[in-house]
């Protein structure tokens, strides 16, 4: 069982599909796509296994979209990668994957053990 940080900015615009009109809508509906996996019910996402969380870190225009049954969500007050580092740290015992593209936070976060995947795991390309 691991907890699952995703990076809604960064696995939102990874696919060009008129996110940028509707921020906090884009990232409402990647927690809604999230739900659909609850830890609560036994899910699992393929190639990581059982989850035991998701936190999906949101930031900008996305804050302030409530959390939802299998979802928990996080708005930083600052750098949304800032605050993924953040959580990172604080699960280095219990184990993290972070969802993000984003090179510079992958090894951030790996520096506290967390395994790092693709946008792709949790959304599909358009």
């Amino acid at each position: 069982m691991t907890v699952l940080i995703v990076d809604a900015a960064n696995v939102v615009g990874s696919v060009p599909d008129g996110w940028w009109r509707d921020r906090r809508g884009a990232a409402e509906r990647l927690r809604d796509r999230l739900a659909e996996r609850d830890p609560a019910g036994g899910g699992e996402i393929e190639g990581i296994g059982a989850i035991e969380e998701i936190v999906l870190v949101v930031e900008g225009a996305a804050r302030g979209v409530e959390s939802v049954p299998g979802v928990r969500v996080d708005s930083a007050p600052g750098s949304g990668d800032d605050r993924i580092v953040e959580l990172a740290a604080s699960f280095a015992e219990r184990g993290c994957v972070v969802v993000t593209a984003d090179r510079e936070l992958r090894e951030r976060v790996r520096a506290y053990g967390a395994e790092c995947v693709g946008p792709r795991t949790v959304r599909p390309a358009a």
